[in-house]
């Protein structure tokens, strides 16, 4: 059986929208990344006590579940160079509020490339250092009842095949996310000069794999940029993907995160646009999304749960 969630701040900023978005969609579950509620914004384990109390109240509430946690733990914006202190802290933050809020999914990364100032990759990766690291995150999680799953994303293990292959046999046990449009960005370390292939990364990937996430994506060599698109029209092979999956027996969640009117890594397209139009067509670009991945799905015969 396979679930469909979304990774909501992509939805909108408050957990209230967020909400909303998934009930319109006729989805019961969230996976959080980050929220806003009474004017406090941040990752769901980064964010008071207090506020935290306040969004299990509103889940409550709501009748919303959380599918999993889009935690900021080894992300792309992290130096393997920080102190692990910095990680420890987050994974003792995430541990009891995932089971508070029951939980089983969190989204991991094995921290940013070292690169250059020209933005070039260092020949020292600190591999040695990335997969410890890993070892001890999985296994604080892993010793809770929770599943780890690293992203192939903008982080060491992401690098290219040979580098998933690297960190899996490093790292036994440990689960990944499938990411179908990061492909269409991320460079291939195997093949200089190349992006990487989506149906490569997800042959290379699959027998790791307890998660997915959707986006798509062209990459425009005139910008140096992604652009984003919906499922299925872009390089990510995206309906490629979903079809092995339905056919293969996938069974778990499949998560959206559409980058089509916001993007995390930088400024947004839409700066021209009034607050409250940006938020509309956010809005109204993720409900376009989830309904056509999940037409996409029912199409090539999904059983969705």
């Amino acid at each position: 059986m396979i679930k469909l969630t979304g990774i909501a701040d992509e939805a909108g900023a408050s957990l209230d929208v967020q909400i909303q978005a998934h009930q319109e969609l006729g989805w019961d579950s969230i996976e959080s990344r980050g929220v806003e509620i009474d004017g406090v914004k941040g990752n769901l384990h980064e964010i008071p006590d207090a506020v935290f109390e306040m969004v299990v109240a509103r889940l409550a509430e709501k009748n919303m579940k959380i599918s999993g946690f889009g935690s900021l733990i080894g992300n792309w914006a992290k130096k393997i160079t920080d102190d692990f202190s910095v990680t420890e802290a987050e994974i003792s933050r995430a541990i009891p509020r995932m089971q508070r809020l029951g939980a089983k999914l969190i989204r991991v990364m094995s921290y940013a490339v070292c690169k250059d100032e020209g933005g070039k990759d260092l020949e020292e990766q600190f591999a040695p250092e990335r997969i410890k690291r890993m070892i001890e995150i999985n296994k604080r999680f892993a010793d809770a009842g929770l599943t780890v799953v690293h992203e192939n994303c903008m982080n060491w293990g992401g690098m290219s095949p040979s580098y998933v292959k690297r960190m899996a046999e490093a790292v036994p046990g440990m689960k990944w996310v499938f990411d179908t449009g990061n492909p269409v960005f991320i460079d291939d370390r195997d093949k200089p000069g190349h992006k990487q292939d989506a149906w490569e990364m997800y042959q290379t990937i699959k027998p790791f794999m307890a998660h997915v996430h959707v986006k798509d994506g062209i990459w425009d060599k005139t910008k140096n940029d992604a652009v984003y698109t919906f499922p299925g029209e872009g390089e990510g092979q995206t309906e490629r993907i979903m079809k092995d999956l339905v056919e293969t027996g996938y069974e778990g969640y499949i998560s959206i995160e559409p980058h089509v009117a916001v993007v995390f890594h930088g400024a947004g397209a839409a700066d021209d646009l009034s607050p409250e139009q940006k938020a509309k067509e956010q809005y109204d670009s993720y409900i376009k999304y989830g309904r056509m991945l999940e037409a996409m799905l029912k199409r090539l015969g999904a059983k969705l749960g």
